[in-house]
């Protein structure tokens, strides 16, 4: 046996804090979940966040000029590091944590738990909304808004579908390499559209004055750029060596945080304050045509991961510890093929039915990705150091780590409280303005 097996071998058997690890696998299951590299995980993970973070970002260049903007694309991507830092050493503490509702359950008890559980599935189906809708705008660009926008949604929908089907990570991880290679491809291509034709007049800021209100509107897409710290647990868990884990953080930290300063730059300092939401629409219509053409795939693919997550969350809930988990057996595949589909069916008829869905994404963004992504990150320092290291004298004698947990935590609950009031306000102005549509309409 090599020695990087005997890791794993060691690491699966691991009751660490007396937990025992997620999946607890012998060779002759059906299923084996523990089969993800760190590369893999990290593609998983960029997938995942940069698809629709990138395309928002130039409009926030836009609102607050240049300079202030990459300062926060930088400064946020630095700091979920961090907290991905703090969220793999507790999942490394915890073996049994397979996602965010069991860390609520180790924090505060089962009522945190239901909470935190409950809070992972409705983002990650508003996450899959998000993404089907993204889906249709270019399904629509790329053909001239020639069927129902329903019709394009509902095929995209079915797509996402079939896509979120495999029970392991493992089984779709090569599809995580596609979806970076495309969505890094489309920027390319968007980027040189943009390049390719400059708009006469543009009008570009190195920095702009903006009250809270329009200052906050913009900072929320390079906040919610990083929203993908709630399904690190479950990535974690299918990994061969956990220990790895921050590997594929750094990772997709430093591809996001690069990429999206140099799309975000180059897009508005060819369009100007004009740019739109999402950067494609800026472009003239065959490159438009191009870029949402090739990241389609991606919008595919991530759409198809955010419903996994949710469906991979009540499935272990259900099934943990059972033959269930790891055979073939009617009742587990009859019970996932349900689960994806309820998931990929509810934010179908959300995103066609609720005229302000996407307004409703914002909202869920600030109350669980503001948490999820950052504040909750504090707790799990605060508690580890408490419980596992020697209670209050532990905590007095790491004061700068104790410092950041709880300027964490108060970061958590100001994007938590400032971005649903903008959420809110947006949606207010969005009636008054009259440009809210209709419930079932192309």
């Amino acid at each position: 046996m090599s020695l990087e097996d005997k890791d794993v071998s060691s690491y699966a058997k691991n009751t660490l804090n007396g937990e025992q690890e997620v999946f607890v696998e012998t060779p002759d299951q059906d299923f084996h979940y523990k089969t993800l590299s760190w590369q893999f995980v990290a593609l998983l993970m960029i997938a995942e966040i940069v698809s629709n973070g990138m395309l928002s970002l130039p409009s926030a260049l836009a609102v607050v000029g240049i300079a202030p903007a990459v300062i926060l694309i930088v400064f946020l991507g630095i700091f979920g590091l961090y907290t991905a830092k703090l969220l793999i050493d507790f999942k490394l503490n915890h073996p049994s944590v397979h996602n965010m509702g069991d860390a609520g359950y180790i924090l505060g008890g089962p009522v945190v738990r239901e909470i935190l559980s409950l809070g992972t599935i409705i983002f990650a189906i508003f996450g899959t909304g998000s993404e089907l809708l993204s889906g249709q705008q270019a399904l629509s660009t790329l053909s001239n808004s020639g069927l129902c926008a329903i019709d394009l949604l509902l095929i995209f929908a079915g797509a996402s579908f079939l896509l979120s089907l495999p029970r392991t990570l493992g089984n779709i991880s090569w599809l995580g390499l596609l979806s970076v290679a495309l969505i890094f491809i489309a920027g390319i291509v968007g980027m040189a559209g943009a390049g390719a034709n400059p708009v006469p007049g543009r009008s570009i800021n190195a920095t702009m004055s903006s009250n809270f209100y329009q200052a906050f509107v913009a900072i929320t897409n390079p906040v919610f750029s990083y929203a993908g710290h709630f399904m690190f647990f479950i990535l974690i868990s299918e990994m061969r060596r956990p220990q790895d884990a921050m590997k594929a953080a750094w990772c997709l930290q430093g591809f996001a945080t690069i990429f999206y300063v140099i799309f975000s730059v180059v897009i508005y300092v060819y369009i100007g304050n004009t740019v739109q939401s999402p950067a494609f629409f800026s472009l003239p219509p065959k490159w438009a045509k191009a870029s949402f053409g090739i990241a389609l795939g991606n919008f595919l693919i991530a759409g198809a991961l955010y419903s996994h997550t949710a469906a991979k969350l009540v499935f272990v809930r259900f099934f943990r510890g059972t033959h269930h988990m790891y055979s073939h057996s009617v009742l587990g595949w009859i019970v996932w093929i349900v689960l994806c589909f309820i998931a990929i069916t509810v934010a179908f008829i959300l995103a066609v039915s609720v005229p302000i869905f996407s307004y409703l994404i914002g909202i869920a963004a600030s109350l669980f990705a503001s948490w999820y992504t950052y504040g909750l990150a504090g707790f799990f320092f605060l508690h580890d150091t408490y419980h596992l290291k020697g209670g209050r004298d532990a905590l007095r004698s790491r004061p700068i780590g104790t410092f950041l947990a709880v300027l964490t935590i108060l970061a958590g609950a100001f994007i938590c409280v400032a971005g649903t009031y903008v959420s809110i306000r947006l949606i207010i102005d969005a009636y008054n303005q009259g440009i809210v549509g209709k419930p079932f309409t192309c």
